[in-house]
């Protein structure tokens, strides 16, 4: 995996390490949100997501048999990736085919589940995830569904972003143009949730994760009140680790 660095600026505990780590359900806001939260705060960034579906993409592609646990946990092992840790630019690559806006399609929405509950794969992928933020010196805004409790338990700064399903339904479809009907984003959004809960806990914050709940909340609005979490637990509580 190749990524770019990018030039962070030490605002929040200069010198020190700052990882964000924000999980939440699909729908709720965590990509655009977190992507802007780090952009404020001039950290690195990373959609732990679009890892899963840029390996659902390359099984798909390979012919693998997404039900076939160890042929997909192989896959992951050689997956190919290099993706975007700005909040500047955004690019997936895979074997230097740019899948950006093709792991974004409904097939691998309907498919992505499949991967991201085989534990190998999510193994593979989660210490790639770790390696990321290692490599960013730490200070990172990184989202998805297991990085509070898995990926990054001992973030400075750990968030669950929630919203109700109507809210959440109502997001993705504007996200998507209004190209999908009701069925399809009852799909991408309540079911992909239920299928992928089985593995891990991204609906209730566990102890110490603070909940934001952006239900009658805009975009900007959800990202000042994740900003405000952010400076409340950095420079209120204080923190002594490095």
């Amino acid at each position: 995996m190749t990524q770019e660095l990018i030039e962070t600026v030490d605002i929040l505990r200069p010198g020190k390490s700052l990882v964000v780590a924000i999980d939440g359900p699909s729908g709720s806001g965590k990509s655009s949100v977190s992507k802007e939260v780090a952009r404020r705060l001039k950290l690195a960034y990373l959609d732990t997501g679009a890892m899963y579906r840029a390996l659902t993409w390359y099984c798909l592609d390979s012919g693998t048999d997404l039900e076939d646990g160890a042929a997909v946990e192989t896959a992951a092992e050689s997956l190919p990736l290099e993706i975007s840790t700005s909040p500047l630019e955004e690019y997936v690559r895979v074997g230097g085919t740019d899948v950006t806006l093709a792991i974004r399609e409904p097939s691998i929405s309907a498919a992505v589940s499949a991967v991201a509950t085989t534990l190998g794969a999510r193994t593979e992928l989660i210490r790639r995830q770790r390696g990321l933020i290692e490599l960013h010196h730490r200070r990172m805004v990184v989202e998805g569904r297991d990085i509070t409790t898995v990926v990054a338990p001992h973030a400075e700064v750990r968030m669950l972003l929630t919203a109700s399903e109507e809210a959440r339904l109502r997001r993705r479809g504007i996200q998507l143009g209004g190209s999908q009907n009701a069925e399809q984003l009852a799909a991408q959004v309540t079911q992909r949730d239920a299928k992928d809960s089985t593995v891990v806990n991204f609906t209730r914050a566990a102890d110490g994760v603070v909940t934001l709940d952006s239900s009658e909340l805009d975009f900007d609005e959800t990202v000042d009140a994740a900003l405000s979490i952010v400076n409340r637990i950095v420079n209120h509580e204080g923190l002594n680790r490095d």
